[in-house]
C-alpha cells in the first residue's frame, strides 16, 4: 500500500522551512520536483497494492535522494 507524500508532525524542534534560507538554491530544485513528481503520482501509484501496510511515498524518498546527491556536492549543505 502506497504511503501519502506529506509532512508528518513528529518530535521536531522547529519548522524544517526555517532551516533554508528563502533564496537557497535547493527551494528552486524542491519547487522542479515537486512538479515532476506530481506528474508520477498517478504512475507511483500504479505500482503499489491497495491494501497493506503503507508504505514510506515514493516522492519523499525520492526527494530525500536529491537532497543527499545535492549535500554530497557542497559541503556547506552539511
Amino acid at each position: 500500500m502506497r504511503g501519502r507524500d506529506r509532512q508528518t508532525v513528529g518530535y521536531q524542534l522547529c519548522e524544517p522551512e526555517a532551516l533554508v534560507p528563502p533564496d537557497h538554491p535547493l527551494r528552486a530544485i524542491k519547487r522542479l520536483a515537486d512538479a515532476v513528481l506530481e506528474r508520477l503520482s498517478g504512475d507511483f501509484a500504479a505500482l503499489y497494492a491497495t491494501t497493506g501496510r503503507p508504505s514510506i511515498a515514493p516522492e519523499k524518498l525520492l526527494r530525500a535522494l536529491l537532497l543527499q546527491a545535492f549535500s554530497a556536492c557542497d559541503p556547506s549543505v552539511s
